[in-house]
């Protein structure tokens, strides 16, 4: 019995701690489309237009320049969904994000987790759960205004509803 307490401990303890553990555990799986993007990369973007989320025009420059990584897992297979939910409920959990925003329509739940202080956002997580129809994550990791990433979150959220 002891032996088994132990061996679940040790499973559970190596869930992934971080976005990109979670990205290097199910980039390369089946039925999982992946996209990774450094700093390096968004510094090259330089000045980016406005574009429209809605009715409403957002600059994202600001934003996008402080980012230094950002992660995309899109997942349509029951069992690696299953095992991603866990590993990001763990990273939630563990870094003690906050549950910022969540939308449910239609069998869809749009959860959104942010960790910082007052003025700066350092990680942002968003997960979508289609239900049966897949299950996405997205990490941003850098030092965010927050005031910044609250306006673009309240203007996309308009156009949920």
């Amino acid at each position: 019995m002891a032996i088994a307490a132990v061996m679940l401990l040790l499973t559970v303890g190596a869930n992934a701690q971080t976005a990109k553990e979670i990205y290097s555990k199910y980039s390369d799986s089946e039925n999982v489309s992946a996209v990774y993007i450094s700093s390096a990369m968004f510094k090259l973007m330089g000045k980016l237009p406005s574009m429209s989320v809605g009715n409403e025009d957002v600059n994202l420059s600001a934003l996008v320049k402080s980012l230094q990584s950002m992660y995309v897992i899109d997942c349509e297979d029951d069992e690696t969904i299953a095992q991603m939910k866990a590993d990001v409920k763990s990273l939630t959990q563990k870094r003690k994000l906050e549950l910022l925003m969540e939308a449910k329509d239609e069998g869809e739940t749009i959860r959104i987790f942010t960790q910082g202080d007052e003025d700066t956002v350092e990680s942002f997580i968003m997960t979508a759960d289609d239900g049966e129809d897949g299950y996405t994550f997205i990490s941003l990791e850098g030092t965010m205004n927050r005031a910044d990433l609250e306006k673009v979150i309240a203007k996309a959220a308009k156009t949920i509803q």
